[in-house]
């Protein structure tokens, strides 16, 4: 979620607008934490109707699967964060291509 409000903030001070590749990463950032955000909500929404199903069951497989997302977000976003400041440049695969059409 930090990644949405730091890439609308990118996008809007004056001085980094203007430059290609921080408007680059501010879309990257967004379009990868919009997914992300859609899939919780998926992830939410199929939690819910198996737990009606199988309640309690449903409960103990998902905290797994939260955990790996959770997890693998925050460690997507640290390695993010360290490689643009390194000066890389690192492409994910379906918001990349996204994100380079609209910066």
């Amino acid at each position: 979620m930090l990644g949405l409000i730091t890439g609308i903030i990118f996008l809007v001070l004056e001085p980094y607008s203007r430059n290609r590749v921080i408007r680059f990463h501010a879309f990257q950032s967004i379009f990868l934490n919009v997914a992300i955000i859609v899939l919780y909500i998926v992830l939410s929404i199929v939690s819910m109707v198996f737990g009606m199903v199988m309640p309690g069951v449903m409960g103990l497989l998902m905290i797994p699967v939260w955990l790996v997302l959770n997890l693998g977000g925050f460690v997507l976003w640290l390695v993010m964060i360290i490689k643009t400041i390194g000066g890389s440049k690192i492409v994910l695969p379906i918001v990349g291509p996204m994100a380079e059409k609209q910066a």
